[in-house]
C-alpha cells in the first residue's frame, strides 16, 4: 500500500474527525471519533469498516469544488482493496485479479468446465455421479476448498497484526454477527438506506440485494453441508428428491443468490465510479457475475436432470464453483 494513499486517507479522516457531521451514518465515523491520531493500521481498519454506501459523500460540505476535496468513499475503497492484495497470499495474483478480473474469471470458468466436460461420461439421462464420479469430485474440490482457506488465514493473520488487533471477546463476535446479519452499515445509520445508485436520494435496494446474496449463499452452503452429512454419516447418497432437506435449502438459496447477484451487477453499472476504486471495478464486477453463474447454473442443472443438457450444465456448474473457491481469497468476499 503506497504511503501517498495512506497519507491522503489520513488527511481526509482527520477532517472528518474535526467536523463530525456524519457520525451517525455507519460504523466508520464513530470509530473515527475515538482517536485523534491515526496509524496506518487504524486507516486500514476504518477502510474495511466502510461499505461504500456513499451517504457521507452527498452529505459532506467539503467535497469538490471545496479546497478540502473530500471523497471519503473513494479513498477508503482504494485503501480497502489494497489491503486485500497486501495481506493475502500470494499477493501478486490478487493485484492481477483486481486489474483483469472479468477476463481471469471467464477464462478460468471456461477452462475448468472444458476439462471437466471432456472427462465426463455424457450418457443421456444419467445422474450426476454417473457423469462425474463422486471420488473425482472430492479429489478436485477438497484441495480447491482447502488451499483458499489457507490463503485467507494467512491474510487474516497479517491483517490482524497490521491493525493491532487484540483478544476477541464473545460479546464482540455476537455484536458483529448481529450487525452483519442486518447489514446495519448499508442502512445509512437511520434505516433510510444507501446513496449508491441514485445520488443524493436514499434507497434500500442495495441492502436488500446484499441480503439476498448473503442468505442465498448461506442456504446453498447449508444444503451442501447437509448433503455431505447425509452421504457420509447416513449412507444416503445423491440424487435427492425435491422435498429432501438439501433441495429445500438449496433451491431457495439458489434463487436468492441468482436474483441478488444479478441485481448487484445491475446496480454497479448505475453507481458513480469516481466514488469507489475505479481501477478495480472490473475485478469487483467479475466476482458478482461469478456468483450469478454459480447460482444460475446450479438451478439450471437441477431443472435439466435426466435430460441431454445435464452433462454440459454439470461441467459449467462445477467449473464455476471451482473457480469461485479458487478466487475467494483475492476478491471482495474475503
Amino acid at each position: 500500500m503506497s504511503a501517498e494513499l495512506l497519507q491522503e486517507a489520513r488527511r481526509q479522516i482527520e477532517i472528518c474527525n474535526a467536523c463530525r457531521y456524519c457520525e451517525g451514518y455507519c460504523s466508520v465515523f464513530p470509530a473515527i471519533n475515538r482517536n485523534r491520531v491515526f496509524s496506518d493500521g487504524d486507516v486500514t481498519q476504518l477502510a474495511n469498516l466502510c461499505h461504500n454506501c456513499r451517504g457521507c459523500y452527498y452529505a459532506c460540505q467539503y467535497t469538490p469544488p471545496h479546497e478540502f476535496a473530500l471523497n471519503v468513499p473513494a479513498v477508503l475503497a482504494r485503501v480497502r482493496a489494497d489491503s486485500w492484495a497486501d495481506f493475502v497470499w500470494p499477493g501478486p495474483f490478487a493485484r492481477l485479479f483486481q486489474r483483469s478480473g472479468v477476463a481471469i474469471t471467464g477464462l478460468l470458468v471456461l477452462a475448468i468446465a472444458l476439462v471437466l466436460g471432456l472427462a465426463a461420461d455424457p450418457a443421456p439421462g444419467a445422474d450426476f455421479y454417473a457423469v462425474m464420479p463422486h471420488g473425482v469430485m472430492v479429489a478436485l474440490f477438497l484441495p480447491a476448498f482447502g488451499l483458499p482457506l489457507v490463503a485467507v488465514a494467512v491474510g487474516l493473520r497479517r491483517y490482524w497484526r497490521h491493525v493491532g488487533g487484540g483478544p476477541v471477546r464473545a460479546i464482540d463476535i455476537a455484536r458483529a454477527l448481529h450487525d452483519a446479519a442486518r447489514l446495519k452499515d448499508l442502512s445509512g445509520g437511520q434505516g433510510q438506506g444507501c446513496n449508491f445508485e441514485i445520488g443524493d436520494r436514499y434507497s434500500n435496494t442495495r441492502r436488500w440485494l446484499h441480503h439476498a446474496v448473503l442468505y442465498g449463499f448461506l442456504l446453498c452452503f447449508a444444503a451442501t453441508g447437509v448433503a455431505t452429512l447425509m452421504h457420509y454419516l447416513f449412507a444416503l447418497p445423491a440424487p435427492y428428491g425435491p422435498f429432501s432437506l438439501p433441495k429445500l435449502l438449496g433451491v431457495p438459496g439458489g434463487v436468492l443468490l441468482t436474483f441478488g447477484a444479478a441485481g448487484l451487477a445491475w446496480l454497479k453499472t448505475r453507481g458513480e465510479r469516481h466514488l469507489g476504486a475505479e481501477a478495480l471495478w472490473g475485478g469487483e464486477m467479475a466476482f458478482v457475475l461469478l456468483l450469478f453463474v454459480v447460482a444460475a447454473s446450479g438451478l439450471a442443472l437441477y431443472a435439466a436432470t435426466g435430460t441431454g443438457w445435464m452433462p454440459a450444465l454439470l461441467a459449467l456448474h462445477l467449473g464455476s464453483v471451482l473457480a469461485f473457491f479458487l478466487l475467494v481469497p483475492y476478491s471482495k468476499m474475503v
